[in-house]
């Protein structure tokens, strides 16, 4: 029994003639009859009772009607889900995130998501660190990330979403805290907070470029797991952190203040990340409310 036997069963039980049930469906009437008689063999037992001038449910027949009704409608609904599927209006949609910054950005696309688009789902992961992120990317364990690279693979498309400058962290009872602007050499002396070191950590590189440049090692005296770690840390006086412009807009700490640092010859671009063969659609309509929702950085 398949969707068109059940179709046209329907039809002459609701009608209760062959003739009306052979219009409703745009068929001759002999195929519709050929469908009944051969939906009764492979069932075993006589759906209707036909005469010259009646045609009439029998119990098996009457018993066969909701079911029939409802295998209709799951057949419509499945057509109407892989259709939506297919139109990026449904589906699964996994975002990993690494650090203080993109935690606000990632929070304002979920609400606008779930506001537009409430049939996708979205799986928000968060990462320590940005490269890990990439490499998720780059096997399809995810399928957006939202990070920091100096070197982009083959293969992967980016939009930058913020450019960032670097500032330096302080206590508030810092003897720099309050300036709007600094020299990493005004630093050589200090204590500082650094994430854990990992290949292809944008921050990580920029730091130690920034004091080998000014000619001194830092004392790094704390490895922090995590941003929000490195600030609290900062916030109890432990030492200072180098971090970007957008982990200070996001960071309310009356014991922390942010100086940017002159030293920095460029910015760092704050991208959104994913394969360029990609097959999702619902990535697709995701990827183009987030440029609504986090437009290009200029």
């Amino acid at each position: 029994m398949d969707s068109k036997d059940v179709r046209t069963f329907l039809a002459v039980a609701e009608e209760l003639h062959f003739g009306r049930a052979a219009e409703r469906l745009h068929m001759a009437q002999p195929p519709v009859s050929r469908t009944i008689r051969a939906l009764e063999d492979e069932l075993g037992v006589a759906l209707f009772k036909r005469d010259t001038r009646n045609v009439q449910l029998t119990n098996a027949g009457q018993e066969l009607v909701q079911p029939a009704r409802d295998i209709m409608e799951a057949f419509r609904r499945a057509t109407r889900i892989v259709q939506a599927a297919g139109r990026g209006e449904t589906g699964l949609v996994r975002i990993a995130y690494a650090g203080a910054s993109t935690q606000v950005m990632v929070g304002r696309l979920a609400r606008e998501s779930r506001e537009a688009l409430p049939g996708i789902v979205l799986e928000l992961q968060s990462q320590n660190f940005a490269q890990p992120a990439m490499a998720r990317v780059l096997t399809g364990e995810v399928d957006i990330a939202l990070g920091r690279w100096d070197h982009i693979p083959a293969g992967v498309v980016t939009r930058v979403l913020a450019s960032e400058n670097l500032v330096l962290a302080v206590p508030a009872n810092h003897r720099l805290a309050g300036a709007t602007e600094c020299s990493i050499t005004d630093f050589s002396e200090e204590h500082f907070i650094t994430l854990a070191p990992h290949p292809g950590s944008v921050l990580g590189d920029r730091f130690r470029k920034l004091c080998h440049s000014a000619g001194f090692e830092p004392d790094v005296v704390q490895i922090a797991p995590d941003t929000w770690t490195a600030i609290s840390l900062v916030s109890a006086g432990v030492g200072c952190s180098l971090t970007v412009s957008t982990v200070a807009n996001n960071v309310n700490d009356p014991n922390v203040s942010f100086i940017t640092v002159t030293d920095a010859s460029e910015p760092v671009a704050l991208c959104m990340a994913w394969l360029e063969n990609q097959e999702n659609a619902a990535v697709d309509t995701i990827l183009k409310l987030s440029e609504e929702i986090l437009p290009t950085a200029s």
